[in-house]
C-alpha cells in the first residue's frame, strides 16, 4: 500500500529487475533471464528439472481447463495410471522399448531392499494403460474408449536442458483411444490435429506448420505422425502438439483383442496424442522482447495491471478512482473467463511499476494520473507495442476488450510472419547446406529413407520436421542421393 511518509523508494532488487541482452544477440539467454526474472520458474537442485512458479504454472492451469473442456466434447475421459513401469510391460512392444530406452529412468531398490524388477519412471503411458486395456475391452461394445491422463513424465538421456523447451521431466496429457476400426482411428487423428491448431493459433497465438512425421521420426511403435512444429525466433524448430496413429501394433503387442459383430476375434486400432508444458516456452520465446514477456491475452492470468501516477494534493482521489477502476473491470467477462485485473497501488515509482509488469507481460496497461482525471480519462498502454491511447473512464471496459482481442490477433500474425520468414526452398543441396548454417528452416524433396536422413544429417545437423499433409508435387529428387520421390519435407535444427 501507499505510505504517504515514505515517497516512492525503490526495491533492493531494482538494478536485477530488467533483460541485460537483447533477443536477437542472444536468444537462449534472453530466454533464460525472461522466465527466471519474470518469476515464472526456477532451476532447482535436480538436473534439468525446473520448479514451475505459481505464475506459470496459472497458465498452465488455464491451458489444461481449455484443453479438458474440449477434450471432453470429443468423449475422452479422464483416469489416473501409475507412475511406474514394470520392465516387462515396457519390453512387450521391441520398437517402443528401442525408442525409450534411452531416456528411461530406472527404481531398482526400495530402501536397502533390492526389487525383483526394475521399475521404469514412466516416459509415457502406452505399455502400463494397454496392459489394463487388454483386460478391459472384450466387445465391440466396449469400443470406442477414449482415454487421457494429465500427469508428469521423466525423460532423462540428453545434455543440453532447456527450461520449458526440453526438460527431463514436464506435464502434459497424454491420450490413449481404442477403436473397432481403422477408420474410426484415423478420424479420430483429424480431430485432435484441428484441437491443436485450435489451441496453438487462437490461445497461445503461435504460428505452426502441420506434417507427417518421416519414417524415422515417427514415434517409437506407431504407424505414423502427424506433428505441429514451430519456428523460435533464433531459427531453431521445435516440435509442438501431436496424433500417433498406432493401428493395431500395440494392440498385437499387449493382445488387445475384441469380438467384432460378426463374432470374430479382431485386434483393436489404436491412437496416442499429447501436448505439454513445452507449449508454454514456445510462447514465451516466440512473443516476447527485450523488455521481457508478453503474454497473448487469450491465455493471460492477468490481463490488465492498473498504475496509479501520483502526487500529494491528489493522491486520494487517484487511488478511489484506480480501485473504483478495477471493481469495474473486475466484473468484465473475456472470452469465458473473468477479466484479470492488478491494481499496483505498492509505494514505488511509477517507472520501476511499468517495467515490473512489463517484464512479467501484462497485456495492457492502465496509466492514471492528475491530468488524466481531470479530463475524466486513463491511459491505455499495449504491451506488444507500447502504445499510449487516452480513453474515456467510462469506456474502459469495451475498449480494453477491443484492444486485448487486437493484441491478440497482431500477435498471431506477428508469429506466421517471423515463421515464414525463416522458411526457403530449394532442391540443390548446396544451397540446402547453406540455408541451415543460416539457420533456416528448408523445404525440399526428399526420399523419406532414415539411411539417408542420418546421411544429411551427420552433414548438416538438420533432421527432417515434418512433410505437408496434402502435396500436389511433380517427380523431383531427394535433396540428398538423387532418389525420384514426390514428397517434400522441412528440414532444420530443432530443440
Amino acid at each position: 500500500m501507499i505510505d504517504k511518509n515514505n515517497k516512492h523508494p525503490q526495491p533492493t532488487d531494482v538494478k536485477e529487475l530488467g533483460i541485460t541482452v537483447k533477443k536477437s544477440d542472444d536468444f537462449s539467454e534472453w530466454f533464460t533471464q525472461s522466465i527466471i526474472k519474470s518469476e515464472l520458474a526456477d532451476y532447482s537442485a535436480v538436473s534439468g528439472c525446473i520448479v514451475y512458479r505459481p505464475d506459470s504454472y496459472l497458465i498452465w492451469e488455464k491451458l489444461t481447463r481449455i484443453v479438458d473442456e474440449k477434450l471432453k466434447e470429443l468423449g475422452v475421459k479422464n483416469s489416473y495410471f501409475p507412475l511406474f513401469i514394470p520392465e516387462k510391460l515396457l519390453m512387450k512392444e521391441a520398437t517402443h522399448l528401442e525408442g525409450f530406452s534411452p531416456e528411461v529412468a530406472w527404481v531398482t531398490h526400495a530402501g536397502d531392499s533390492k526389487l525383483d524388477e526394475r521399475l521404469a519412471v514412466r516416459p509415457t503411458s502406452e505399455t502400463i494403460m494397454y496392459d489394463s486395456y487388454s483386460r478391459w475391452i472384450r466387445s465391440w461394445r466396449d469400443l470406442p474408449l477414449k482415454l487421457a491422463q494429465w500427469n508428469n513424465v521423466v525423460r532423462w538421456e540428453f545434455k543440453h536442458p532447456v527450461p520449458f523447451l526440453r526438460g527431463r521431466e514436464f506435464l502434459w496429457v497424454e491420450g490413449h483411444t481404442v477403436f473397432s476400426s481403422k477408420q474410426e482411428a484415423i478420424d479420430e487423428g483429424q480431430e485432435i490435429v484441428a484441437l491443436w491448431e485450435d489451441i496453438l493459433k487462437k490461445y497461445l497465438a503461435t504460428a505452426f506448420f502441420t506434417g507427417k512425421k518421416s519414417k524415422k521420426e515417427t514415434f517409437a511403435g506407431a504407424e505414423y505422425t502427424i506433428s505441429l512444429e514451430s519456428i523460435l525466433p533464433n531459427g531453431k524448430a521445435i516440435q509442438g502438439p501431436d496424433f500417433h496413429h498406432d493401428g493395431q501394433i500395440f494392440s498385437k503387442a499387449y493382445n488387445i483383442k475384441f469380438l467384432n459383430k460378426n463374432g470374430e476375434q479382431e485386434f483393436a486400432y489404436q491412437n496416442t496424442w499429447a501436448i505439454s508444458t513445452r507449449m508454454l516456452g514456445v510462447m514465451l520465446g516466440i512473443h516476447g522482447d527485450d523488455n521481457g514477456l508478453i503474454i497473448p491475452p487469450r491465455i493471460a492470468i492477468n490481463h490488465v495491471v492498473i498504475v496509479p501516477i501520483l502526487f500529494d494534493d491528489s493522491m486520494d482521489k487517484i487511488l478511489k478512482k484506480c480501485d473504483d477502476i478495477q471493481k469495474e473491470l473486475s466484473k468484465v467477462n473475456y472470452h469465458g473467463y473473468p477479466l484479470g485485473v492488478i491494481f499496483d497501488n505498492r509505494n514505488y515509482k511509477p517507472g520501476y511499476k511499468f517495467n515490473y509488469w512489463e517484464l512479467k507481460g501484462v497485456p495492457v496497461r492502465i496509466e492514471l494520473g492528475p491530468k488524466d482525471l481531470d479530463k475524466d480519462s486513463a491511459i491505455l498502454v499495449r504491451r506488444d507495442t507500447r502504445e499510449k491511447i487516452s480513453v474515456k473512464i467510462s469506456e474502459i471496459p469495451s475498449k480494453l476488450k477491443e484492444l486485448l482481442d487486437d493484441i491478440q490477433l497482431k500477435l498471431y500474425n506477428n508469429s506466421l510472419k517471423t515463421m515464414n520468414e525463416h522458411i526457403v526452398t530449394t532442391n540443390d543441396f548446396d544451397s540446402f547446406k547453406k540455408h541451415i548454417d543460416e539457420r533456416k528452416t528448408v523445404y525440399s524433396p526428399f526420399c523419406n529413407n532414415p539411411e539417408c536422413e542420418d546421411n544429411i544429417k551427420s552433414i548438416t545437423g538438420a533432421k527432417t520436421l515434418n512433410a505437408p499433409l496434402n502435396q500436389n508435387n511433380d517427380k523431383s529428387n531427394c535433396i540428398a542421393c538423387g532418389a525420384p520421390t514426390d514428397m517434400w519435407f522441412y528440414f532444420g535444427k530443432s530443440y
